[in-house]
């Protein structure tokens, strides 16, 4: 069964960081583009970050504060969330799918999506 598997949500303050993690099983996620993206309450979905064996990219409102990474040997992808911000405040999701997904980081067009992890970013 393909699956994708979130952790790492919570509730931090701001300024804080959170490490979300999104674990693949069933598929390889190192030949698939792998994104995170957030829906937060009353806006539409958007791609946060995406990485695939092309190409990374990182949204303008998160750039510098948050980074990507991929271990291969463990089928796992992590967003490191750091200065995180009130405005940062959603349910974030890992999706994955064909590698030129990872350059614009769309918020459609995946073909597999995790449960989603709600981040609350509030003093």
């Amino acid at each position: 069964q393909l699956q994708l598997v979130e952790s790492g949500g919570g509730l931090v303050q701001p300024g804080g960081s959170l490490r979300l993690s999104c674990a693949a099983s069933g598929f390889t996620l190192e030949y698939y583009a792998i994104g995170w993206l957030r829906q937060a309450p009353g806006k539409e979905r958007e791609g946060v970050s995406c990485i695939s064996n092309r190409s990374t990219y990182y949204a303008d409102s998160v750039k510098g504060r948050f980074t990507i990474s991929r271990d291969n040997a463990k089928n796992t992808v992590y967003l490191q969330m750091n200065s995180l911000k009130p405005d940062d405040t959603a349910v974030y999701y890992c999706a994955a799918g064909p590698t030129y997904l990872s350059g614009l980081c769309p918020a459609n067009g995946w073909h597999y999506w995790g449960q989603g992890t709600q981040v609350t970013v509030s003093s």
